[in-house]
């Protein structure tokens, strides 16, 4: 185990991995600036041309992108000035039977960013135009439609506990896809490395030497033990880089605001997700051991990791659809079966009003899941690891209990 654990951490591409994690969550922390520095253009220059009794030039507002001046000349003048690129967009507005109709004027295709700002500015005017046509003022127009309900929830059943806010619930989906997000790619690139440490150890006849001295079953937890060891070193190594790089950002802004996030999810939330994170690795590095085993040389390991794979992608799918509507009968389901409760179970603690015993449960199978497929594999592990077959997996499990018993 510790020969696999200096040999693993000291590689190129763990190193590679974890830069890989910095470039990407540097990329994440730091965009408002790169996109600053990259995409940062002047403003469009827009001249609106308010033909209304009503001054609903007034109603549309400057942005980032775009520059609004209200123009003195006629509809003619500022389509000159467009055909002549001395400004990017004419908007002619009118009145049509009480509701805004504005024409848009442009040299060439708008962008679909612009499109939209645009879009948004004129539908949201349009709806201050009718307002006002009911002979309020502007000031009063805005505050009813910027009027908001004061909304709050109250159990009538006194013996039930009260549910989580809406803050609460954003909160749970944010991190829970985010913690989903990670346990995927931990497990996808683990589950890779020790299923190929095994086949290549087997298809190059090392193992047979090791095995002179070694029990099966020593070699078997090294390598289980030591990749996870390995696992958890980069995940720490990357939270550690992630919490250095919020607390430049901005000042630390940035990481004020993941810890404001962070106080709306309970300790119940933090301690389930870790136990699932670690359990679903221990899931993955098992099975992905038994595979390893069963392949005659490297080159069929990742015909062998298939069904892991897709195991671990259906979890990852689901909680994908799960982040838009976490109450659904898939993903009650998902969250209970071993291979995807890792992913999908903390979506439901952080986004759901389930009570803590459902999770609970979820873990027990997991956790007995776990248990049971590490004494299989074992067990099984000692048979197939010098077992040399060709043909499919289900073929390979078929010669090896038939060799061997």
């Amino acid at each position: 185990m510790k020969q696999l654990y200096k040999q693993k951490v000291k590689a190129k591409s763990f190193m590679l991995t974890i830069l890989l994690y910095t470039v990407v969550i540097a990329g994440v922390v730091f965009w408002n600036n790169i996109s600053d520095l990259l995409f940062s253009d002047e403003p469009m220059q827009v001249a609106i041309v308010d033909e209304t009794a009503s001054d609903a030039g007034a109603l549309i507002v400057e942005s980032d992108d775009l520059e609004i001046t209200e123009f003195d000349g006629s509809l003619e003048e500022a389509k000159e000035q467009v055909d002549a690129e001395e400004l990017d967009i004419a908007i002619h507005l009118e009145d049509n039977e009480g509701q805004l109709a504005a024409t848009i004027y442009t040299y060439e295709p708008l962008s679909f960013t612009t499109q939209n700002t645009l879009s948004s500015q004129l539908d949201y005017a349009g709806k201050l135009y009718a307002v006002q046509q009911m002979n309020l003022s502007a000031e009063q127009a805005e505050q009813v439609l910027g009027a908001q309900a004061f909304i709050s929830y109250e159990l009538v059943n006194e013996q039930a506990t009260n549910g989580k806010s809406e803050s609460e619930k954003a909160a749970g989906i944010g991190v829970s896809y985010f913690v989903g997000f990670l346990i995927y790619f931990f497990v996808m690139t683990f589950l890779s490395m020790i299923t190929s440490d095994v086949a290549s150890e087997k298809g190059s006849r090392v193992l047979e030497v090791l095995l002179a001295t070694i029990k099966p079953t020593t070699h078997f937890l090294a390598k289980v033990v030591g990749t996870l060891l390995v696992a958890l070193t980069q995940l720490a190594a990357v939270a550690v880089v992630a919490i250095l790089l919020l607390t430049v950002a901005d000042g630390g802004a940035q990481l004020e605001v993941l810890q404001t996030l962070l106080e709306d999810l309970s300790v119940a939330y933090a301690v389930y997700t870790g136990a699932f994170l670690l359990m679903t690795l221990l899931f993955y590095l098992i099975f992905g051991a038994l595979l390893g085993s069963l392949v005659s040389k490297v080159e069929e390991a990742s015909q062998a990791l298939v069904p892991a794979m897709m195991m671990a992608l259906s979890g990852f799918y689901v909680l994908i659809t799960g982040s838009f509507n976490p109450d659904t009968m898939l993903i009650k389901v998902f969250s209970y079966l071993p291979f995807s409760s890792g992913m999908v179970m903390p979506l439901r603690i952080g986004a759901t009003d389930m009570p803590l015993w459902e999770a609970g449960l979820s873990f027990l199978v997991l956790t007995a899941t776990v248990v049971g497929l590490f004494f299989f594999t074992m067990h099984f592990y000692k048979r197939s690891v010098l077992t040399y077959t060709t043909g499919g997996i289900f073929s390979k499990f078929k010669a090896v209990f038939k060799h061997t018993t």
